[in-house]
């Protein structure tokens, strides 16, 4: 498993995930930035790191994914080299699970990356202009913690996506499908169902109901797992992709 996750990385390494990894959450920093600079009076941490987050998995997260996803599943369906990987005497499972444990790591290294850059961001504004210094206290634990459960939380809209793009040689019905989930959890972002639509249940994670929160994550992480492992196991089952 190690060797196919070890090509799984060089692969991504040689396409453009790293410039999707790096500008997504960089875009978030730039508008932090300027945000922060046109500023009049200090604002809180919370604030900053709270709005940064908010974004994150309000919109940058469905729409990275979407691309991720799409990256990934086109890095086989492109040269047509399904045939020739799934001939390999290897478990044929593997091969969609180190593509699934990759796109996994890229989005928790997004997510890490979101923090870090949005702190970076208010620390060079700060530089500039030291009278807009954030009050409060920098909680990096706290807003690590509810990183974390927003990554959990997409775990379902990541195993959607991915095994839409992984099912189809076309990148259209992945990219049909990720922009239109996350037009709709834009437009019913205060819908009480929205809860239980997976591009919205990272943002959920924001929420001030209790029910919410543990709704969005526990169908996030859990149904997410099983949709992880279903993908694996039937797409490996298939003759023809």
């Amino acid at each position: 498993m190690l060797a196919v996750l070890s090509v799984e990385a060089r692969k991504l390494n040689r396409s453009l995930a790293a410039l999707l990894a790096v500008a997504a959450p960089s875009l978030i920093a730039i508008f932090t930035f300027f945000n922060l600079m046109r500023g009049k009076a200090p604002m809180p941490w919370e604030m900053w790191m709270g709005s940064a987050s908010a974004i994150w998995a309000f919109f940058m997260l469905p729409m990275s994914v979407t691309a991720l996803t799409a990256l990934v599943a086109h890095m086989e369906h492109g040269p047509k080299s399904w045939d020739h990987l799934r001939a390999l005497p290897l478990p044929r499972w593997k091969l969609y699970a180190a593509k699934a444990f990759c796109v996994l790591a890229v989005v928790a290294a997004m997510s890490a990356a979101v923090l870090l850059m949005a702190w970076g961001a208010v620390t060079l504004a700060v530089a500039i202009k030291p009278q807009l210094a954030p009050t409060g206290v920098f909680d990096l634990a706290g807003y690590a913690q509810t990183m974390g459960m927003m990554f959990l939380a997409g775990w379902l809209h990541i195993a959607v996506q991915l095994w839409t793009a992984l099912r189809y040689a076309s990148f259209v019905p992945g990219l049909v499908l990720g922009i239109g989930g996350t037009f709709f959890s834009v437009v019913a972002t205060s819908a009480r169902a929205g809860v239980f639509l997976p591009w919205q249940m990272p943002i959920n994670m924001l929420a001030s109901e209790a029910w919410r929160v543990n709704t969005a994550l526990g169908l996030g992480g859990g149904l997410g797992l099983v949709a992880l492992v279903l993908m694996t196991v039937l797409l490996s089952r298939r003759e023809v992709l």
